[in-house]
């Protein structure tokens, strides 16, 4: 079995992969960026690392994917390498910071490889506005990040709901974290474990 989680940058995809891996008893696939070698270049200089980047999101979570089928274990992944192509990608492309013959080479690059893939048996959404997704990484205060700008958190936001909104790989839950707190109260993270248990009892 293989839930993915989806968001935007600071909607709680890490913290809420956590608590479900730890309540279902599953394996967590993190998102990497305590290791990873061009996020804090990109965040200086978003034009000249984001091709960089972006192919580096790809190549490790295509491994990452391959793992996770391999391994035959139940896991919870932070972050889809869907997200990278309909999102984070295009969004660079549309605001001038990747060049048209990096974005095509990015595109040929995930439709090879989106052929050799199948989608997570459950996606979760995290739908949050711009002020939620800054409050939470002011909170969580990695240094990269402070120089992220609200008019490309904005631009994600919009990019996320035009994908969801289209999205027909398989089952779906979408939850808003404007309007409730998984992290801090049991209560609300306990409904999200109650829809997640209704839906996965119908994929067994």
């Amino acid at each position: 079995m293989h839930i993915a989680i989806a968001g935007n940058i600071g909607s709680g995809k890490t913290t809420l992969s956590a608590l479900l891996a730890k309540n279902f008893g599953w394996q967590a696939h993190f998102e990497d960026v305590d290791t990873n070698p061009y996020l804090s270049s990109f965040y200086e200089d978003m034009q000249r690392w984001s091709f960089n980047l972006q192919i580096y999101f790809l190549n490790s979570r295509f491994r990452q994917i391959v793992d996770i089928r391999k391994s035959g274990k139940n896991v919870i992944q932070d972050r889809t390498i869907y997200e990278d192509a309909f999102i984070f990608a295009p969004n660079l492309h549309d605001m001038n910071l990747m060049t048209s013959r990096d974005f095509d080479n990015y595109k040929s690059l995930f439709e090879l490889m989106s052929s050799f893939l199948q989608p997570p048996d459950l996606l979760i959404y995290l739908r949050a506005e711009v002020p939620t997704l800054v409050r939470n990484i002011q909170k969580r205060g990695r240094e990269y990040e402070a120089s992220i700008r609200l008019d490309y958190l904005k631009s994600l936001s919009e990019r996320y709901e035009n994908w969801i909104n289209g999205y027909t790989e398989g089952k779906l839950l979408i939850f808003d974290v404007d309007n409730i707190n998984f992290q801090d109260n049991p209560e609300d993270l306990g409904k999200i474990i109650e829809r997640v248990q209704a839906d996965l009892h119908g994929l067994f």
